[in-house]
């Protein structure tokens, strides 16, 4: 089964029903510009800031898909490559696996999500996180701490796993 139909069914399943009542309903014609949804989370209507000590999405996207005989497999670059087995901080919305308020395994991703039943990135832009104790779901952007996996053949389709996390609070300077 594709990693995509395989995560976009695991969330149809798992996301919790707030989650549905927050999509952003469609822009009025007439709406002044700059004009916000009701309903709209303020953390998804914004792009993530780079934080120093975090690990970039711009670091992860760098990553090209190679054909090989019957399969595309990901070659990343040595920036990523060293990534692999490191302590590590990475930012980004929450994406339930399964239902509840709290949360042991969910993706990360650099987008908020805009509709309950789609990716809001590539494989390059999400990673699979699981944690050591669990975390409650947000709409805010998370900063979470742990052990990088840089996955070369994952059956699933990642590119990218985060094991024995945990939330971090970084301040600004």
């Amino acid at each position: 089964m594709h990693f995509t139909f395989r995560i976009v069914l695991s969330m149809t399943l798992a996301v919790p029903l707030l989650a549905l009542s927050a999509t952003p309903s469609p822009q009025p014609q007439n709406a002044p510009a700059g004009h916000v949804p009701s309903g709209v989370p303020p953390a998804a209507m914004q792009q993530l800031p780079e934080i120093n000590g975090v690990v970039s999405w711009n670091t992860l996207a760098k990553v090209t898909p190679i054909k090989t005989k019957d399969r595309i497999l990901p070659e990343f670059s040595k920036e990523i490559v060293a990534l692999n087995d490191k302590e590590v901080k990475v930012q980004g919305f929450m994406m339930p696996l399964e239902p509840g308020e709290k949360q042991k395994h969910f993706l990360i991703s650099m987008n908020p999500q805009s509709c309950s039943f789609c990716l809001p990135a590539g494989p390059e832009g999400v990673v699979e996180v699981k944690t050591k104790t669990p975390v409650k779901y947000t709409f805010e952007p998370v900063i979470l701490s742990g052990r990088m996996a840089v996955l070369k053949d994952d059956p699933m389709g990642l590119y990218y796993r985060l094991t024995d996390a945990m939330p971090v609070t970084m301040t600004a300077k």
